[in-house]
């Protein structure tokens, strides 16, 4: 199916190309021109563009970039070239200019269109400074400023804060248009995945469950009474990483560290069974570590941990140096959940000991205890979640794109996938918001949410394969985005196959081109 951008992209133009298209003031055609966010276009941006529309033969729609935009957290809800492709799709629009500036004054310096028309609302009152700015720049070569009729409503702000948009598929489409990229690459890209080889440090950890029923409260006390019905067991942590990989295709090697217990062996057996070469130590001394969540009727009561968090020995952080030093892997991944292997005094000895031009990915799950994913430095993909990178900055108020940018910058990585949960993934290419191919925004890909434990481990898997293999940063986030996705639908730590992803992408081109 034809997209928008597919059909009506020849109204989409740079600046220079539409002074070259409109000629320059004064001009036998009058050129019209409006500008604003259009995140989200309801009847009275319609009404507005009709009205500009009657004061001249060509009118122009401006819209502002996507890195200008800082009217709340997570705007805009629709992507710049999607904007601009709903804005050409109108009959009264002749041409769509996306704004790479923070305002429209140096595009009206440059295209001087004979009328510049703006709200009614920005009459009320006296001037506001930016639109005297505006008006001193159209009525310095002639122009004229024209404010619609005060009927004219163009805020969208009220209408999304009501209900944000559901655009997945769309902001998908949109970010593939963009960077080239069809459902075949994408599939071919999972399917090259097979064979690469992979080196995995990090701290493995058994997710438990412990079924239970309710019994009631003590009629003395405060005391939830519970029935035990049975307890199940899930590698999680760098283990379930290490699953992901094997379940993708690639030849995993596990480096972790274990303890001598029931829950050490169980761990070993699982990763053993599921494909994964284990290079355990075995530390007597702890405990494997164990999350248990004690689960009443579907819902979690209670949550018990068993560990030790105390760091690893100098012979440790040795041995698990010279396995790095040693593999012969495509593909470094450090999974640091904070449980020993990783500390101030590890780290830089770790990262130290992979080989030069060997591909680096990381991933710091460590919100709720002391550490920091900017200590995983010049890696090729890291993929914090927004309260690991609010953590790691110490920043608790900036938005997102620009709490992403931060990140990219103190971590001087390749690519940055900042993870926002059920507001899906926020990728960064490159340190310089202004050009438009350094990042971008998906949402969640997710059907149906079952259990949030382990999407972010599975998008670290995919995306960090797909990147490896591909070179391209949209497609690993769209393959990792898809992995987390599903990974959702399951309950507890299960592993994603990647025939299933493959399946998966080809249900996406399906409803996409509403032929599901």
């Amino acid at each position: 199916m034809e997209s928008l951008r597919e059909r009506y992209g020849h109204k989409i133009c740079t600046i220079d190309e539409l002074i070259a298209l409109v000629g320059r003031f004064p001009r036998t055609e009058k050129v019209v021109m409006c500008h604003g966010t259009f995140d989200v276009v309801h009847p009275g941006h319609l009404r507005h563009l009709l009205y500009a529309k009657t004061k001249g033969q060509l009118l122009v729609a401006s819209l502002t970039a996507d890195q200008h935009i800082q009217k709340g957290e997570m705007r805009p809800h629709v992507p710049q070239d999607l904007r601009a492709a709903n804005l050409a799709a109108y009959e009264m629009v002749d041409y769509v200019l996306i704004d790479v500036n923070p305002t429209p004054l140096e595009n009206l310096r440059r295209l001087q269109p004979d009328a510049f028309v703006k709200g009614y609302e920005y009459t009320s009152g006296e001037m506001h400074p930016k639109t005297r700015e505006e008006y001193e720049v159209v009525t310095s070569y002639g122009g004229e400023m024209i404010f619609s009729p005060g009927d004219f409503v163009l805020s969208s702000s009220k209408l999304i804060s009501l209900a944000p948009p559901d655009l997945k598929h769309e902001k998908l489409v949109s970010v593939m248009e963009r960077h080239n990229i069809s459902f075949s690459d994408l599939r071919a890209t999972v399917k090259s995945m097979s064979g690469l080889k992979v080196n995995v440090l990090g701290d493995t950890i058994v997710d438990s469950y412990t079924r239970c029923s309710m019994i009631g409260g003590q009629t003395k006390t405060p005391t939830i009474s519970v029935l035990y019905e049975r307890v199940e067991h899930f590698v999680g942590g760098a283990g379930i990483v290490a699953k992901h990989l094997r379940a993708a295709g690639a030849n995993v090697t596990f480096q972790t560290l274990l303890g001598s217990d029931e829950l050490g062996s169980f761990a070993l057996r699982d990763l053993e069974s599921a494909g994964v070469v284990v290079e355990a130590q075995v530390d007597a001394s702890r405990p494997t570590t164990d999350k248990n969540s004690i689960v009443v009727d579907d819902y979690r009561l209670l949550k018990v941990d068993r560990l030790d968090n105390r760091p690893i020995g100098e012979d440790l952080v040795a041995r698990f140096s010279a396995g790095c030093a040693a593999s012969n892997a495509d593909l470094q991944v450090f999974s640091d959940f904070r449980h020993g292997i990783f500390h101030q005094g590890s780290i830089t000895r770790l990262v130290n000991s992979i080989p030069a031009g060997r591909f680096r990915v990381a991933d710091s799950q460590v919100a709720s205890r002391w550490g920091n994913i900017a200590d995983f430095q010049h890696f090729d993909l890291i993929t914090p979640n927004e309260r690991e990178a609010r953590f790691s900055l110490g920043d608790q108020d900036s938005n997102v794109r620009s709490l992403a940018s931060k990140l990219y910058e103190v971590a001087k990585c390749k690519v940055l996938m900042l993870k926002l949960g059920a507001r899906g993934v926020m990728t960064y290419t490159q340190a310089n918001p202004t050009d438009l191919s350094g990042w971008f925004h998906l949402d969640a890909l997710t059907e149906s949410v079952i259990d949030l434990v382990g999407a972010g481990d599975a998008m670290l898997a995919y995306a960090g394969l797909a990147l490896k293999s591909s070179g391209s940063p949209a497609q690993a986030a769209i393959v990792g985005s898809v992995a987390a996705a599903m990974e959702c639908e399951f309950d507890g730590n299960v592993p994603i196959v990647n025939v299933d992803v493959i399946d998966r992408l080809s249900r996406l081109e399906r409803e996409v081109n509403f032929t599901a």
